[in-house]
C-alpha cells in the first residue's frame, strides 16, 4: 500500500489545459504500476491512463488519446496527467491509483487509491 494525494483540479473553459498531481509516499512506491481513473455520478469508474513501474508502456483511453499525457518523476514520488484540449465530457473526479496487477486498465488491478479531484470543464 501507498499513499495517493491529488492535486491540480479546477473549473476550466472548454479547449483550455489542465494539469492534476499526485504525491505519491509510502516505503515501496517506486514499485507500483501507477494510473489515473475518472468517475461521473451514475457512471462506472472510468479508465483514463496509466503507466507501468518502469516508465514503458503507458496506456490511453481512446477518448482522452492525443489529449492527455501521463508521466511519473524519475524518483518515482509524483505521477502527472497532462490534460489538454479539454471537453464537457472530461468532468469528472480523477482518482490516481496505485497498483501491481494486469492489465492497466482495469481498476481492479489497483489497490491503493488517492481522494480524487474535481476537473469541472464548461462549454
Amino acid at each position: 500500500q501507498v499513499q495517493l494525494v491529488e492535486s491540480g483540479g479546477g473549473l476550466v473553459q472548454a479547449g483550455a489545459s489542465l494539469r492534476l498531481s499526485c504525491a505519491v509516499s509510502g516505503r515501496t512506491f517506486r514499485s507500483y504500476n501507477m494510473g489515473w481513473f475518472r468517475q461521473t455520478p451514475g457512471k462506472e469508474r472510468e479508465f483514463v491512463a496509466a503507466v507501468s513501474w518502469s516508465g514503458s508502456p503507458t496506456t490511453y483511453a481512446d477518448s482522452v488519446k492525443g489529449r492527455f499525457t501521463i508521466s511519473r518523476t524519475n524518483a518515482g514520488n509524483t505521477l502527472y496527467l497532462e490534460m489538454s484540449n479539454l471537453k464537457p465530457e472530461d468532468t469528472a473526479v480523477y482518482y490516481c491509483a496505485a497498483g501491481s496487477g494486469w492489465p492497466l486498465t482495469q481498476a481492479a488491478n489497483f489497490q491503493s487509491w488517492g481522494q480524487g479531484t474535481q476537473v469541472t470543464v464548461s462549454s
